[in-house]
């Protein structure tokens, strides 16, 4: 097995936080392999890119020898994961919980090795559980540690209605972590609490506690909000090559390094590398492209991104902009300035009204590729080429 101190800089690489390094170190040191656990409630049937955050970091310790515990919520998605939410979400029925749990073990292997990994559903053990064991289970924690979860305390601060169902998620989540005696759970940064949760339970029945590794959240291609199907956002693993290399390749020059750091395979030192040739003048687009590569040859298979790239670029041949554009240099604050804002101040539309307008109408293209969101921003380092209908055209540097 991988020495402790190379286990640790490769677990903890991309973390947001690990609790408790002198207890993972003592894990490591009894050299068996350990139990990883991450669950996911299949409340919708695409996996998005950043689902693969989690599972790219389950891969990783898989590599390290351990033992993945993939579970797929079919219990807790009936109850619906109030995590960030400021209304009550509704409960899913089962059988749309287990149509979207089937394509999410179809989906997974495509990162996790099969033979490392153990798929489990907590309806195994919650759907045993009689109401006498789900009192019981309640009994463990008062209302007043439930509303120290910053969700609840927001919602009940501002009188919106909380479901007494909503308090057993985060417990049925912890106990998720007892009945497979869990010795690390990963998740995102939002489930803090939930993961915490699973400590204290885990010391409720005699076990030792887990140690928690939170990983980031990863911001949508509007580089603002969590990537979510329902803001339409998001990368699905599923989607077709193309689509996933055009999506990448439209992504922002800033949050191009945001994707390489949590989602590429590439190394510390290749991705200085990257750097460094950036800041020697390299065209990031270059950069991007072998990204997209990667991420399209990681779910299509090997040569699916070199044949995705030759689709893109005789799109953009095929619509480019001319050999000489202008080139238009703005000054943008940290959070960057609205599109509509930058397409009237680069003089591709006279007012941010017909900016609107036109991408209301699929006006407007980034790199060849179109853009419709009306709400986004354009942060400081991005430099592509902007073009309006058919004859416009500019190049955009936000400084």
């Amino acid at each position: 097995m991988v020495a402790i101190d190379q286990q640790l800089q490769i677990i903890q690489r991309g973390c947001d936080e690990l609790l408790v390094l002198s207890e993972l170190q003592d894990k490591l040191r009894s050299g068996r392999p350990l139990r990883i656990k991450a669950g996911f409630d299949p409340t919708a049937p695409d996996l998005h890119l950043g689902h693969t955050v989690l599972i790219n970091k389950l891969r990783q310790f898989q590599e390290l020898g351990h033992h993945v515990l993939f579970l797929i919520g079919d219990f807790t998605g009936m109850i619906g994961d109030p995590t960030g939410k400021n209304t009550t979400r509704p409960p899913l029925d089962r059988e749309a919980v287990l149509r979207n749990a089937e394509t999410y073990t179809a989906q997974v292997f495509r990162i996790l090795d099969p033979q490392r990994t153990e798929v489990v559903f907590n309806s195994t053990w919650m759907g045993k559980m009689d109401a006498a064991g789900l009192i019981k289970l309640a009994a463990t924690h008062t209302v007043a540690r439930m509303l120290e979860r910053d969700d609840f305390a927001k919602r009940y601060r501002g009188n919106q209605p909380i479901a007494i169902h909503e308090f057993l998620y985060p417990l049925v989540q912890g106990y998720d972590s007892v009945a497979l005696e869990a010795d690390v759970e990963l998740g995102g940064t939002d489930q803090k609490f939930n993961l915490l949760m699973g400590r204290e339970l885990q010391k409720y029945h005699g076990q030792a506690p887990q140690c928690i590794l939170t990983m980031p959240l990863l911001e949508g291609l509007d580089g603002v909000n969590k990537m979510s199907k329902s803001l339409n956002n998001y990368v699905a693993i599923q989607d077709p090559p193309q689509e996933i290399f055009g999506k990448l390749m439209s992504i922002s020059d800033t949050l191009m390094w945001r994707y390489i750091e949590l989602l590429s395979f590439a190394s510390i030192a290749q991705i200085q590398q990257w750097r460094e040739s950036i800041a020697a003048g390299a065209n990031p687009r270059d950069i991007k492209v072998e990204f997209a590569r990667e991420i399209v040859d990681r779910f299509h298979g090997a040569g699916a991104g070199e044949r995705a790239l030759a689709d893109f670029e005789a799109r953009f041949r095929q619509h480019s902009a001319p050999d000489v554009v202008e080139e238009v240099i703005l000054i943008a604050p940290e959070a960057g300035i609205p599109i509509a804002n930058a397409l009237k101040q680069a003089g591709l539309t006279e007012t941010t009204s017909e900016a609107i307008r036109m991408l209301g109408q699929g006006g407007v293209k980034i790199d060849g590729e179109k853009v419709s969101d009306k709400s986004l921003l354009l942060p400081p380092g991005t430099s592509a080429v902007f073009q309006i209908g058919k004859r416009k055209f500019a190049r955009i540097t936000i400084s």
